[in-house]
């Protein structure tokens, strides 16, 4: 009999992982159920479940299309189709691919009487804790469609900030790599043509040749001690990045950098007030909402910072205040949480004050984009140039000497 690996769920929300010999995946599913626990996923023993291990090749499911099949979702539970229906729906107008089987997993889970938020739950790679937070909140409170055209506008939101972030810096990108590919070239082919022609004329060189001269010998000759430095460098970095104390370090600094430290904080104070009024807005409780937010938010020290807040609303106190005490957030933002928990209008306050933050990160990334652009050519300009300089010295000064 075949041995299967699955990955589950309790009925309280925790992982648990095995193994079990069954004819098929019904089975294993069937015996799982019996046991109290709802599958996540199951595949033969030979392969890894999940979807996480280190071979998995297993394609994510990208924001327009996660966008795209919410508003669908919402737009045939808004017409009375039951969910089960709906689900079934989606996945068979699906084109073949990871999102055609995942509504595939979460059709099964559906028909085994599970509700939404958990069939959407056993897929973590795919759906964020707000999502499933708020579409918990909706079936509890009956407004399901209510809350998926909220989730839907905010994955297309998401999705319409990713591709400026994306449309900015292709250019930048761009020119730094044709730059870096003409100062290669250069240096390895061109340059050392031009040092035999000097090397026979036995002349003293300026001080800029040599150092071009320096610099194209240790590209051509040390080319091999550059790659392994670089591959040494990445196995390092990847290696600290699960340290969590190097995490906080890097997100902190990342605060303080000069250009985009600001861009940085605008983006994730918009996220963070986003999110936190869709999850009110939705009806999830205010201290579930603020975990759910600070899970959503990727800088560690607004993270760690929320976490400090949430202890102090767990005892009584508002959310203005506890922010407040932070200078992780502009009073601009502080003042207008204090104005909408006065008014009983806190979830449209914040989905007000993320609305503005994030059209000052559009605006300050047009700025600095179009003060980039120039600063990059004038580097360009200035690295070619001193290569040419480096060149044309030697040869002046041949022609003095002929002279």
């Amino acid at each position: 009999m075949p041995t299967f690996r699955y990955s589950a769920f309790k009925a309280g929300g925790n992982e648990v992982a095995g193994t079990i010999e069954a004819a098929n995946v019904n089975e294993v599913r069937q015996r799982l159920k019996k046991d109290g626990l709802y599958a996540r996923q199951i595949a033969p023993a030979d392969e890894v479940v999940g979807g996480r291990g280190p071979m998995s090749f297993r394609k994510k499911v990208g924001l327009p299309e996660l966008s795209l099949m919410t508003r669908r979702l919402a737009t045939l539970l808004g017409s009375s189709v039951p969910v089960y229906e709906a689900i079934a729906t989606l996945h068979d107008q699906e084109r073949p691919g990871e999102l055609r089987t995942m509504l595939g997993r979460v059709r099964d889970r559906l028909a085994e009487g599970t509700s939404l938020a958990k069939a959407l739950a056993a897929e973590p790679q795919i759906f964020s804790d707000s999502y499933i937070g708020m579409v918990s909140a909706g079936e509890a409170s009956g407004a399901l469609e209510v809350v998926l055209e909220r989730l839907a506008e905010f994955l297309e939101d998401q999705n319409a900030v990713r591709s400026k972030i994306v449309t900015s810096l292709a250019y930048p990108i761009l020119m730094v790599v044709v730059g870096t590919g003409v100062m290669l070239f250069l240096l390895a082919f061109v340059v050392p043509k031009i040092v035999t022609v000097f090397e026979q004329s036995k002349a003293a060189l300026p001080l800029i040749t040599v150092i071009l001269i320096k610099v194209s010998s240790l590209l051509r000759q040390g080319w091999w001690l550059l790659i392994i430095i670089a591959v040494a460098a990445a196995f390092i970095l990847k290696r600290a990045k699960g340290n969590e104390a190097f995490r906080r370090k890097r997100d902190r600094l990342m605060l303080k950098l000069p250009l985009a430290g600001p861009l940085w904080q605008r983006l994730i104070l918009s996220r963070f007030a986003k999110v936190l009024g869709l999850l009110l807005a939705s009806g999830v409780p205010v201290i579930k909402a603020i975990e759910i937010t600070g899970e959503a938010i990727v800088n560690r020290e607004y993270r760690l910072f929320l976490a400090e807040a949430s202890e102090e609303l767990i005892q009584g106190g508002s959310l203005s205040v506890a922010l407040r005490k932070s200078p992780l957030f502009p009073p601009l933002m502080v003042h207008m949480i204090a104005v909408g928990e006065k008014g009983g209008e806190l979830e449209a306050m914040l989905i007000k004050a993320g609305n503005a933050f994030e059209k000052e990160f559009e605006a300050s990334i047009t700025r600095s984009m179009a003060l980039l652009e120039p600063l990059l050519i004038l580097g360009m300009g200035l690295c070619v140039g001193t290569v040419v300089l480096a060149v044309l010295l030697p040869i002046f000064q041949l022609n003095q000497l002929i002279k």
